[in-house]
């Protein structure tokens, strides 16, 4: 099964791709970082780089997209990059019919390294060791794609479901009364903290 992993942004997105065989077992098909100029509009940028990714998935025809889950940052800047191309990668998936599963950072660190506050060099080290790479692959970008798709290769061979967000979603759907589980905790938690203050006098 054929594997891609996609580590989002707008002036770099690294493109990793990834087979996975029996077991445990992944090898090495291709892996590029897609850039674009900051000096650009952001329509041309959102375009170069979609038009590049549109070239791989037609290109590659994999079965699978690993993608960077967006998470907050404080460069809100970055993390806009990042939702826009995660935007584009999952409408080209739909079109094409690939299921698009999605990952934390710490997430595909545990999976990889073990360890899921480890450090970008441990994971490019890991990354080079698991795919049997001559050289480690840069720059850090690559290295989180190709982490992704191996983390997802590994998933799939669990039996675990290809599209994660669609587990996300059932997680948050709304209770037979109309609330999410988001919803009612926070309605709980509201009714508990009026108990302890209690009535008002009047």
């Amino acid at each position: 099964m054929r594997i891609i992993g996609i580590d989002p942004g707008l002036t770099r997105c690294g493109i990793g791709i990834v087979t996975a065989g029996p077991g445990r077992t992944v090898s090495f098909e291709h892996v590029e970082v897609l850039q674009s100029s900051a000096e650009a509009s952001q329509a041309e940028r959102i375009h170069l780089i979609g038009s590049s990714i549109e070239r791989l998935l037609d290109g590659h025809r994999p079965e699978g997209i690993a993608l960077e889950r967006v998470f907050a940052q404080d460069n809100v800047a970055s993390v806009m990059g990042v939702a826009q191309i995660s935007g584009v990668v999952m409408y080209l998936a739909q079109q094409r019919g690939i299921p698009v599963a999605l990952y934390t950072p710490n997430e595909v660190k545990a999976q990889v390294t073990g360890y899921g506050s480890a450090e970008k060099s441990q994971v490019t080290a890991m990354v080079t060791r698991l795919l049997r790479l001559a050289a480690p692959p840069k720059p850090a970008d690559a290295a989180d794609a190709l982490a992704l798709a191996i983390t997802h290769a590994w998933h799939l061979g669990r039996g675990g479901s290809a599209s994660r967000q669609m587990d996300a979603a059932v997680r948050a759907a709304p209770t037979p009364g109309g609330e999410t589980p988001a919803q009612r905790a926070w309605r709980e938690a509201e009714q508990r903290q009026g108990r302890r203050r209690g009535p008002r006098g009047g």
